[in-house]
């Protein structure tokens, strides 16, 4: 493949818009013969520039590139569907723990909520796609730990776990009231406080 920008950028273009899936870097360079990470970002870069006042926007989420339709655009798009059931509120705050806190275990998740924490709470979480098992912690009983997915980041518009708000920033935004201390300690929490407290009792 020529090494010039314009060429890079149009088979970057095509390949992305033909893409079913996300792709990744890697899976870009390895998909269009072997070309540099670095000449791959910069054709990213800078169709990312050129969309971004188009209807459709090429977007980062979780170090993987796809275009999807502006924000402003996106109610010309949609369909009558079944309204998708809501998350309960121990589903919310395990969610919260978890994205704020990966990866995680269950024991760490209930220590931080204050409460057990259902099988069922991770499962349907698991089933919307937005967390997945991250392997086993190595301690004693080696636990599961769960981390969030990439379709996590993309469901909530975040290019990366960095995105994610601040606890001033839910405040301010008035998703939060005076009994989200649960959220808000979730969002403090340190697993190895909570290690040491099950260390001395």
């Amino acid at each position: 493949m020529s090494g010039e920008p314009a060429t890079l950028e149009r088979a970057v273009e095509a390949t992305l818009f033909a893409s079913d899936e996300p792709m990744t870097i890697a899976a870009l360079a390895v998909h269009l013969g072997g070309v540099e990470p670095a000449d791959l970002r910069d054709a990213l870069t800078a169709l990312a520039t050129q969309y971004a006042a188009r209807g459709v926007h090429l977007v980062e989420r979780g170090g993987r590139w796809h275009f999807e339709t502006a924000p402003d655009l996106a109610h010309l798009l949609r369909r009558e569907k079944e309204q998708v059931r809501r998350l309960s509120r121990a589903a919310t705050e395990v969610l919260a723990i978890i994205a704020y806190h990966e990866p995680v275990s269950r024991a760490e998740i209930e220590s931080i909520r204050g409460v057990q924490t259902s099988a069922g709470t991770l499962d349907v979480l698991m089933e919307a796609g937005w967390i997945r098992l991250a392997g086993r912690r190595e301690v004693p009983g080696r636990p599961v730990i769960y981390a969030t997915t990439p379709e996590f980041l993309d469901h909530f518009g975040l290019a990366s776990r960095r995105d994610l708000p601040g606890i001033d920033e839910l405040r301010a935004a008035g998703l939060l009231d005076p009994v989200d201390d649960a959220l808000e300690e979730a969002m403090r929490f340190d697993p190895d406080d909570a290690e040491a407290e099950g260390d001395s009792a």
